[in-house]
């Protein structure tokens, strides 16, 4: 059996509360304190400590613990900006050679269900920065949030990609096993790495839960799970900030990852990148996604993002400026409204109950679902009226040049 261990590493650009009275006025949209805030919080307890952690496993294995990192193009910023030793520290990680990056929109967001042209500028833009601050350019893409369809698959394989990440959904395979490689339809190449659901939310959510029958939950137990469980490769995907961050350090999360690579290599479990389930499996099965598909929420679908109204406005709303913002021919300009895409902004507005509701609610830096649309908006508002002014000066330019 082969395992193949992927980690999310993401931090969205969080607003000010941006006032209705700001429009026109007040140009810069972030909370670049706030920001640096949780950057900082979260390196503490899970960036800088994880990472080292997983570099001294890799070393101590000879390279035979492997594992793959995603990591937006929001948080390298951040990162670069107020913890460049934290970059440094990933930096260190991936020149290990036991690390493969992934590929994803630079902006974490769900351009690729509105625009193909500005998907393929954000996921460029990503490429391009990975080679710069990394020196790795990868060959398997991951969409925000996993988000995922048969037509997703066919533009990561046109866009020359080998493979791409996404959920196992039990009702696309219909009683199949996610621990497979699979194809789309109508892709020759590309390979569908799923999401073993079960599994990673064992790691990602069970895992300090004392009321769960299995709790707790070492590592011997867990590993002979993955060398039970049928098919070739099990997938454990999860965000980076699983450990230290969602599971505290107090609930033993460190000293189970430390123990974790050597249990599945005493089962006989082999520790493999994306790239390298590419390599070595045959696709000999098919996961035909009609819908778009995803690993957040209970649905496994965009209603994370876009269940209400509040959330379908500021997205139709965003997007309807691509034309205009592009002929704006302002590069600083095009960076605001494609961090304004940032898939955060619409799952911060959502009004869902129940445990995924209290989910969306841990992870707002708002009040309430209304305050990020109301914040979200009033910026978006300023956008336009900058936008407004350019075109007018642009106008007012063409007019003297006629008049000449």
């Amino acid at each position: 059996m082969h395992t193949c261990l992927y980690f999310q590493v993401h931090q969205p650009n969080r607003l000010i509360p941006y006032d209705f009275f700001r429009i026109g006025q007040h140009a810069f949209y972030e909370d670049d304190g706030l920001n640096a805030e949780v950057l900082s919080k979260v390196a503490e307890k899970c960036y800088l400590p994880t990472n080292a952690l997983f570099k001294k496993i890799i070393e101590e294995t000879h390279g035979r613990f492997r594992m793959t990192l995603s990591i937006s193009g929001t948080v390298i910023e951040q990162m670069q900006h107020h913890r460049p030793d934290v970059l440094k520290s990933f930096q260190d990680l991936v020149a290990t050679g036991s690390v493969e990056l992934l590929a994803e929109t630079y902006y974490h967001s769900l351009a690729i269900l509105h625009s193909k042209k500005e998907f393929e500028r954000q996921v460029e833009r990503h490429l391009e920065t990975l080679e710069s601050v990394f020196h790795v350019r990868p060959r398997v893409f991951r969409n925000t949030e996993l988000i995922y369809n048969n037509a997703i698959a066919a533009q990561a394989e046109t866009m020359g990609f080998d493979g791409i990440m996404a959920e196992g959904v039990p009702w696309v395979l219909n009683g199949q096993s996610p621990n497979y490689v699979y194809r789309a339809p109508y892709v020759t190449r590309l390979k569908t790495l799923l999401r073993n659901a079960s599994l990673s939310d064992d790691l990602g959510f069970r895992f300090s839960d004392k009321t769960w029958n299995e709790w707790p939950l070492t590592p011997e137990k867990f590993a002979g799970w993955v060398k039970q469980a049928p098919g070739d490769v099990v997938n454990l995907f999860m965000d980076y900030e699983t450990i230290g961050e969602h599971q505290w350090k107090d609930t033993g999360v460190f000293d189970f990852w430390e123990r974790l690579p050597e249990a599945m290599l005493d089962e006989g479990v082999h520790w493999v990148t994306p790239g390298e389930v590419v390599d070595l499996f045959s696709a000999t099965r098919e996961y035909d996604c009609h819908w778009p598909t995803s690993w957040a929420d209970a649905e496994r679908d965009l209603s994370a993002w876009t269940g209400n109204v509040m959330q379908q406005e500021a997205i139709a709303k965003i997007h309807r400026l691509e034309e205009e913002v592009l002929a704006a021919k302002d590069p600083d300009l095009a960076h605001v409204w494609a961090k304004l895409q940032t898939s955060d902004h619409f799952y911060w507005m959502s009004t869902k109950g129940g445990t995924d509701g209290s989910v969306h609610q841990y992870f707002s830096p708002y009040g309430t679902p209304y305050d990020a649309y109301i914040y979200f908006m009033n910026a978006l508002g300023d956008l336009q009226v900058r936008l407004r002014r350019i075109r007018e000066e642009r106008d007012a330019a063409a007019r003297r040049a006629g008049g000449l």
